[in-house]
């Protein structure tokens, strides 16, 4: 007697990997992410003639999608060509994110089973918190960052634990206990590593899942929901974690800072790199300017007294639209914003298209817009975008929902046609 998988063709187990695989290894492997975007393209090049099939009547649909990442790397290479300190290096986010955009054609043609995602955010995420608080409670550090650095890794690990929540509406019975412990799994990730920007976005998420959260059906789901803040709520009062001693330093970081005090401390830094990107931007806010030439600048400030020394060891602004307009002015500011809103937008349509037409998107389509909200949150206080890690990681979970989105299959009044 064969068993269920050795009964499925190789293609199938194939291409339901390549869902499963990059949640599962963006916190416990390097490069993972990156190499199954590489499949995701030579994929989608090998099998050209089905993709441009299936997708010619979808580019429409799509546009958008396409056109949020296609800026940036439009702006980029046009840097490239007329700012000779511009470096070839600096075209490698860009053209990856663009890039990532296989899998959504992948996904388009092949249709595989979008569970398998579901199972690779659940198992990322409780493969993370383990190694995480291995590190934190174990090992004793006291900032733990698994393999890339404590901020990534907190902020990524929330995010995949609020993706579980979306998740949950395509399990039923006990079997929700599965995403709900994927979502456990992803605050505990978080709390371990003492980052406080999620924080932030996890406060976005829950306004945005109480808004919505009537599609996720069942008692069960909505309680995960609400567990959120209650749970980091209870973080504070748990000293082991460190979130309210972190909360607190904080909060001394700020007041020291506007009382004249040091700067050079986790928030106070914040609020020097904060005021130097405003001087920054005054000076050239239309196109902004080169790494170089920025660097020369901050140089410049600190010759005049105006900045303090450590910002030059710093080399970016801990904030994302701050970062963008000071590198690509306003033109730059545009084609960052360009990446949150267009695909929140796409996925907030696909909601509510798809509840009319009877499409069964929720889970994709939430999973989406929790993903983009995430990255919101974390660039108030972080350039999440500034490693091509997690920018990467970003755009192909966005190609990867968009594409279960749009093959959602259609209900009847009592289940799928």
């Amino acid at each position: 007697m064969h068993n269920t998988l050795s009964q499925k063709p190789v293609s199938t187990v194939f291409f339901n990997s390549l869902l499963f695989a990059p949640p599962f290894l963006f916190l416990i492997a390097r490069g993972g992410t990156g190499l199954f975007s590489l499949v995701y393209l030579l994929v989608a090049i090998a099998s050209w003639r089905a993709v441009r099939t299936v997708a010619a009547p979808r580019i429409r649909e799509v546009a958008p999608l396409l056109l949020a990442f296609a800026l940036p790397l439009v702006l980029a290479l046009g840097y490239y060509v007329f700012d000779p300190e511009v470096r070839l290096r600096d075209l490698e986010r860009p053209v990856r994110s663009l890039a990532a955009a296989a899998a959504l054609l992948v996904v388009l043609v092949w249709r595989p089973s979008r569970r398998f995602l579901w199972w690779g955010l659940i198992a990322g995420a409780v493969a993370g918190a383990v190694f995480i608080s291995y590190q934190r409670w174990v090992l004793g550090m006291d900032r733990p960052g698994g393999l890339i650095n404590a901020i990534t890794f907190g902020d990524i690990s929330l995010c995949m634990g609020l993706m579980c929540l979306a998740a949950s509406r395509d399990f039923h019975g006990r079997a929700v206990l599965w995403p709900v412990l994927g979502a456990l799994a992803g605050l505990v990730g978080s709390v371990a590593t003492g980052t406080r920007g999620g924080w932030v976005a996890a406060i976005l998420a829950v306004i945005l899942l109480l808004r919505y959260g009537n599609v996720l059906g069942g008692r069960y789901r909505k309680g995960a929901a609400l567990l959120v803040p209650v749970l980091l709520a209870m973080s504070f009062l748990v000293p082991q974690t460190g979130a309210r001693e972190r909360a607190m330093q904080g909060v001394a970081d700020v007041e020291q800072y506007f009382a004249g005090g040091n700067t050079f401390t986790n928030m106070g830094v914040r609020l020097e790199l904060w005021h130097t990107a405003t001087e920054l931007i005054a000076e050239h806010p239309w196109l902004g300017r080169s790494v170089a030439a920025v660097d020369r600048a901050k140089q410049a400030m600190v010759a005049r007294g105006e900045a303090p020394a450590y910002i030059l060891d710093l080399d970016h602004f801990h904030n994302d639209a701050l970062h963008a307009t000071v590198f690509g002015g306003v033109v730059g500011l545009l084609a960052w914003a360009g990446t949150l809103l267009l695909p929140f937008l796409f996925f907030r349509r696909q909601l509510h298209r798809g509840r009319a037409q009877r499409r069964d998107v929720t889970a994709p389509a939430l999973a989406g817009m929790l993903l983009v909200v995430c990255y919101f949150g974390f660039g108030l206080t972080e350039v999440i975008f500034w490693t091509i890690h997690s920018s990467v990681f970003y755009a192909l979970m966005l190609f990867m929902l968009a594409g279960l989105c749009l093959t959602a299959p259609r209900q009847s009044v009592t289940g799928y046609e």
